[in-house]
């Protein structure tokens, strides 16, 4: 029996958190926390304050730790486990944003409140000592939904003491806080039993599943560099009325309006080879046809100090008046579909984020998912999202498919193959009580989403800075064709002017378009990266360029083109 002290405003989490420490659990969602011994009320509404549930002084509940978090019998394997775990953790290379972040100590300042603070200019109370940047009453305040995840990763750590710069090296006397759902049977199970599928045990199968609302977001904010990056997009659904979908490049940085924030800047959108529909896309996400194209824009965007950071996709039907659109995605509908987040979840789960801090150096991932589609007053809009933690794992363990209706995703039947736990979900009744439901046969998508914020700068300065656009790839039937007589007419009036030359190769399409061509090396794609990112050098690299042996070949062929 443990007895866990907590404050009336603490939330369930925080007991679950004291009660792992107790109970010695790997961690917080390990804990099976029910009001009756057999099980049947369980406790997961992480978010919810103990006395919002009903709890009071004197409770008692029933608590274990679910049998997939529960110690092996193996001794030795278990000591050398967590070692393991942290020598390998420390050969992880995080994101330089991870790093930054980690050398913060992500307090919240705050000014002295001359109402309140009796004190002194160099003394401090509880009304004005910095606020840890998880804390909920500064996060409701903001109308910030949910924290970043150096915020949540700064609250896990504080469970063990440890806050402030988290740079440094890794704690030798702690297991790794962080580690990511695993939905699918443990392959290498010590149990005496045929391996899976025929036999399993308690210490190898998933545990159940409660799908509740992720309280952290690993990215805060999707920012577009320029207006111009998203009215390109549009520009193809204007001409033909069919949707598009794009793979987002730029980089990730801080953002300072969300404590420990990051934001993903987006600087250029990759239009790969898909079908032309008006009603969606056909695209094959796992066909080596679309992995060779997103490999070439990798590359150039490597070059140029970018990155993959997500992808977006178009949902826009005319309406009248003329100039609006149909608004299909509310509250009352759905904001993603099934199928979408689907594709999100697989797309998220190829791109995970690097993390010390986790198991298995990953934890969730940073690649975004944006939406142009009507708003309520029929504008055209960009939302963003990402689907979370749990919603990856169900997509590793092909636990879930969508559904005809666009606001629910499946529950898998199980197989000989594939093993599927028991999955529920917390909702609130009309009785504002909360109640859990099995998942099954299907759920509302809404329980895998996390809700990001979208902008753009007041004063636009980006990279890409072009003022006369290349040709987008992959639109020959909107007569927008890339060709070496293209090319030619492109570059023309430029290949006598190294200043002129400089502005026209600031330009992402027309940047993949050169390295597709197989003619410039290496040499020559790393100084066109540094004329997009230099440019008050850019002059000059574009001459150093244009004395290349590479871009000399180039010019002789547009010559015979």
């Amino acid at each position: 029996m443990h007895r866990v002290e907590v404050g009336l405003s603490d939330t369930l989490g925080e007991l679950l958190r004291k009660l792992a420490v107790e109970m010695k659990a790997p961690a917080a969602d390990a804990i099976v926390l029910t009001r009756d011994v057999r099980g049947q009320e369980l406790l997961a509404e992480f978010e919810q304050s103990v006395v919002s549930l009903g709890l009071k002084h004197g409770d008692m509940l029933f608590a274990s730790v679910a049998p997939s978090a529960r110690p092996s019998e193996e001794p030795a394997a278990e000591a050398a486990a967590p070692e393991a775990a942290r020598q390998s953790a420390m050969q992880v290379q995080q994101h330089a944003v991870d790093n930054e972040l980690e050398r913060d100590d992500g307090l919240i300042r705050r000014e002295r409140d001359r109402r309140m603070c009796k004190h002194g200019a160099n003394a401090m109370c509880e009304y004005c000592t910095p606020t840890e940047p998880y804390d909920a009453a500064y996060l409701q305040t903001h109308g910030i939904k949910h924290m970043s995840f150096q915020a949540y990763l700064r609250r896990v750590l504080a469970d063990h003491s440890i806050r402030g710069d988290i740079s440094g090296a890794l704690p030798t006397n702690m297991a790794l806080p962080l580690d990511e759902p695993e939905y699918r049977v443990k392959a290498a199970c010590v149990g005496s039993h045929a391996p899976w599928p025929a036999g399993i045990c308690s210490k190898c199968q998933p545990s159940a599943i409660t799908l509740q609302r992720q309280p952290f977001r690993m990215v805060d904010n999707v920012e577009f560099a320029s207006p111009d990056v998203v009215d390109r997009l549009l520009a193809f659904w204007r001409a033909s009325r069919c949707q598009r979908l794009g793979f987002l490049y730029g980089r990730y940085q801080r953002l300072r309006s969300v404590p420990l924030g990051v934001s993903a800047l987006v600087e250029a959108v990759y239009e790969p080879r898909q079908s032309r529909d008006q009603d969606g896309v056909h695209i094959d996400v796992g066909s080596a046809e679309l992995d060779a194209e997103l490999a070439r824009a990798d590359t150039v965007a490597a070059a140029c100090g970018m990155e993959l950071v997500g992808m977006v996709f178009t949902d826009l039907t005319p309406a009248e008046p003329a100039g609006k659109v149909l608004s299909r995605r509310h509250a009352d509908s759905y904001f993603l579909t099934s199928l979408e987040c689907r594709l999100a979840a697989f797309m998220q789960d190829r791109r995970p984020n690097a993390c010390r801090w986790a198991r298995g150096g990953r934890f969730g991932s940073k690649f975004v998912t944006c939406c142009v589609s009507g708003n309520l007053s029929g504008d055209i809009e960009v939302s963003a999202w990402q689907v979370s933690n749990s919603a990856m794992a169900m997509q590793r363990a092909d636990l879930a498919v969508p559904s005809s209706a666009p606001s629910k995703m499946c529950v898998q039947e199980p197989s000989p193959t594939r093993y599927v736990p028991d999955v529920f979900y917390r909702y609130t009744n009309e009785y504002n009580l909360p109640v859990t439901a099995s998942a099954k046969p299907a759920f509302p998508v809404e329980y895998l989403l996390v809700s990001l914020t979208q902008s753009f700068p007041l004063a636009p300065a980006p990279a890409f800075r072009s003022d006369t656009p290349f040709a987008i790839e992959n639109r020959e039937h909107v007569h927008a064709v890339q060709s070496l007589g293209a090319l030619k007419r492109h570059l023309a009036p430029a290949l006598g002017s190294s200043e002129r030359l400089s502005v026209l190769l600031a330009d992402f399409h027309l940047l993949v378009y050169l390295f597709g061509l197989g003619i410039l090396g290496e040499h020559e794609v790393a100084l066109i990266g540094r004329i997009v990112c230099e440019p008050m050098e850019a002059a000059q690299l574009a001459e150093e360029l244009m004395a290349a042996g590479g871009w000399q070949t180039l010019v002789l062929m547009l010559q015979e083109a």
